[in-house]
């Protein structure tokens, strides 16, 4: 038995276990490099009597693709997804565009899955890889840089050490910080809220959002006659909202969304605010940062995730083909690459979800009556609108 005093060597470790880095252990872990991730929460088993979970992702079909190369999708499959097949938009009172899987050719154009689960099926994949070490709970309590390798101290005493650290530890993320990674920050005065409901009508394939001069009003749906609504406000708005009853909440939903929901019963909500962060950089030392450790974005279009597994594609395939053809795969030239691939695609993201969160929620008539011509075009744009489409779920255009 190793004891705490001592240190455990390591190639890589990953700080956070959540989807972006237990994701990143299950695709490196064929590479031969011995792995630990580190994370600070345990996560309840999975039982199809439980509720639903607040938090849910809308997986692309690349991220799907992603999931199924880690060995985890037959697991979450197992548990609970929901495909959707349509993608509608539209202006408060306005136009609207309409996306179908049918248009590409595809017969889906994505999941809703709850993080939960994908996070389920990856620490299961995980435990079929005998050089990944699993350090949870556990949290990171000390940490130190030295030449070509870094130190990590953890809350229970052990000590570990790695040529490369992989920071996959959220929004707040820890090793940042101590790395020493500036962000660009700011608040977007809104908060986010998460209703999930049950429905008398029966699982549902179409998600779709309205533009209103308050914020977006969406639906997600879910598994079985279930699904989340995502509701934008002014924070003291939403603080209003979270201080009522679930049928309470009910009348609100009825008096301001669109009437496209049916009959429903409020079963749990949630909120948080909106910021917008972005590393600097995404390397320092021997530091990596992915998903929300390197940025967040606004949850508009639902690419959160989506961009957080682009980065777990592009830095495992870096160090699996350095690691075939064996080369340094630790150098600053190959963490270099990654952050020129995949810092100016994700703060193109930002600001598309950034100018199109702005220009729908302006209040200006004049641009009110320009993005509705907008809206009327794109929806009969053809060959223009499926090329949209495939990027929007991660398919080359």
């Amino acid at each position: 038995m190793q004891e705490f005093g001592e240190m455990q060597e390591f190639d890589v470790i990953i700080v956070g276990g959540g989807m972006v880095g237990a994701s990143a252990a299950n695709l490196l872990a064929p590479s031969g490099l011995n792995l630990a991730v580190v994370e600070a929460f345990e996560t309840p088993a999975f039982s199809f009597e439980q509720a639903l979970d607040l938090r849910v992702s809308a997986i692309s079909l690349a991220s799907q693709q992603l999931l199924v190369a880690t060995g985890a999708w037959s697991s979450i499959r197992e548990m609970r997804t929901c495909p959707y097949r349509g993608l509608e938009t539209w202006d408060q009172g306005g136009c609207a565009t309409k996306f179908k899987a049918a248009d590409i050719g595809y017969d889906k154009l994505g999941y809703i899955v709850e993080n939960r689960v994908i996070q389920l099926g990856l620490l299961e994949a995980m435990q079929r890889h005998n050089n990944v070490t699993l350090f949870c709970p556990n949290k990171v309590a000390a940490f130190q840089q030295e030449q070509n390798k870094a130190r990590l101290t953890l809350d229970s005493g052990q000590k570990l050490q790695a040529k490369l650290i992989l920071a996959a530890d959220g929004a707040n993320s820890f090793i940042r910080q101590q790395a020493n990674i500036g962000i660009n920050s700011w608040d977007y005065q809104q908060h986010c809220m998460l209703i999930n409901i049950d429905t008398e009508k029966a699982q549902q394939d179409v998600t779709w959002q309205e533009f209103s001069p308050t914020g977006p009003m969406a639906f997600l749906p879910l598994a079985g006659r279930k699904a989340s609504l995502v509701w934008y406000h002014q924070a003291d708005k939403i603080r209003q909202l979270m201080s009522l009853s679930h049928a309470e909440l009910k009348q609100e939903v009825q008096a301001n969304f669109p009437d496209l929901i049916g009959e429903f019963e409020v079963t749990n909500r949630g909120a948080f605010p909106l910021t917008r962060r972005h590393a600097q950089r995404y390397y320092k030392g021997s530091v990596v940062l992915m998903g929300d450790a390197a940025h967040t974005i606004n949850p508009l279009a639902g690419q959160g995730v989506n961009i957080g597994f682009k980065d777990v594609k592009e830095i495992c395939e870096l160090i699996r083909t350095a690691v075939i053809e064996k080369q340094d795969w630790h150098s600053e030239e190959l963490l270099k690459q990654y952050q020129n691939s995949r810092r100016p695609d994700n703060m193109l993201m930002q600001s598309t979800m950034d100018l199109f969160y702005s220009t729908f929620s302006s209040k200006n008539r004049g641009l009110k009556i320009i993005r509705n011509i907008g809206l009327a075009l794109a929806n009969k744009a053809g060959p223009l609108k499926r090329q949209a489409l495939r990027y929007a779920i991660g398919l080359k255009a």
